[in-house]
């Protein structure tokens, strides 16, 4: 857990608040709350994005204090201001990535009242999503970690339980929409996987949106 949620007024080593530099990671801190001279502090938030953005970049060994406060510009007084360890970066990390890849997805597409548009909506940003950044992919291939694996096991849990609800809530007996809805994740994550390891083989543009639409088909499709 994150020792503050304030913003750390300077560095341990006296120096002033922290001035982000370098590039901006693809889930990287916020820059937009400053300080005079158009400097601003940073946040345990803005740690938490740069060790996501990190662990998608190069998985959980990449999540290294020094490295870190280097992409934001800043040095390690900031870290040691807002986390007890590296431990506690990791899981603040990992609750971003549950937050914003999960229920912050589920309950954008919950403003959509139809469950099948809403299903169809959902299949086709997750996989966009996902095609577009590869820390789905990192967070898998580091699931024998114990702080992965338990975010893991939640995630699926939850994202299963809610695709399940949607082909309930379309007429299926409870045991087979739980079926369907685990198969609509197995399809996922094999889009996923093999978009980043073999991005060839699958459909692009138009094509790709028909094939997506394909898959919901097959798995709306009562015999």
């Amino acid at each position: 857990m994150a020792r503050r949620s304030t913003d750390d007024p300077q560095d341990t080593d006296g120096t002033p608040s922290d001035t982000p530099g370098g590039g901006s990671p693809s889930d990287g801190p916020r820059r937009d709350r400053k300080t005079g001279g158009g400097r601003r502090r940073l946040t345990a938030e803005d740690w938490a994005a740069a060790a996501l953005a990190a662990i998608g970049e190069g998985g959980l060994a990449a999540v290294a204090v020094e490295p870190i406060a280097a992409r934001l510009g800043t040095t390690k007084g900031s870290f040691y201001w807002h986390f007890a360890n590296r431990d506690a970066l990791v899981d603040a990390a990992l609750e971003r990535w549950e937050r914003l890849h999960t229920e912050a997805v589920i309950t954008t597409v919950e403003a959509e009242p139809d469950p099948e548009r809403r299903l169809r909506g959902l299949f086709a940003h997750a996989s966009a999503a996902s095609a577009a950044d590869p820390l789905e992919v990192s967070l898998l291939a580091t699931a024998a970690e114990p702080r992965v694996a338990a975010v893991l096991r939640r995630v699926t849990d939850r994202r299963v339980g809610y695709v399940a609800g949607l082909f309930a809530a379309l007429g299926f007996p409870s045991a087979e929409a739980r079926r369907r809805g685990l198969l609509a994740y197995t399809a996922y994550l094999g889009h996923t996987q093999l978009g980043h390891a073999v991005p060839e083989s699958l459909p692009g543009g138009a094509d790709r949106d028909r094939y997506l639409d394909s898959v919901i088909d097959t798995l709306l499709c009562r015999e």
